[in-house]
């Protein structure tokens, strides 16, 4: 053993090493496997949260504006003119709508931030490639 915990391999036969290289694949699929799995759970959950936060940015400007907004403007017409009552509600609740559009944006935005499954065998694959072409010219 080494000082890191890793066995010392400069003693074992050729016979040895490659014998140790089926599972060593199957180590890094089972690896690769794990990963797209974590992946996929990490990518349905901010793709239905997204969602959720979209939706709720739609149920507010469906909803708030014929109530709330109506309310709101009856009762600020009693100390403003009628006109000015309408766009100050109307300016609030779209504020609204944006702040909550924002959040589901930013959180559909961490979907494409994350490396998918396929890229990470794509790279693992570059590197046996590398690594093979590498001993090839030994």
């Amino acid at each position: 053993m080494t000082p890191r915990g890793y066995r010392d391999r400069a003693d074992e036969s050729l016979f040895t090493l490659i014998g140790e290289v089926p599972e060593l694949v199957k180590n890094l699929v089972m690896a690769e496997i794990d990963q797209a799995k974590t992946w996929l759970k990490r990518t349905a959950k901010d793709g239905g949260i997204g969602a959720a936060w979209t939706l709720a940015a739609l149920f507010v400007l469906f909803w708030t504006i014929p109530a709330l907004g109506a309310f709101c403007i009856i009762g600020l017409a009693s100390w403003w003119p009628a006109w000015l009552a309408s766009l100050v509600v109307f300016v609030a609740m779209l504020a609204v709508v944006v702040v909550l559009a924002l959040l589901g944006v930013l959180r559909f935005r961490r979907l494409g931030k994350r490396e998918n499954p396929a890229q990470s065998v794509a790279r693992d694959a570059a590197i046996i490639k590398d690594v093979k072409d590498t001993a090839d010219d030994f």
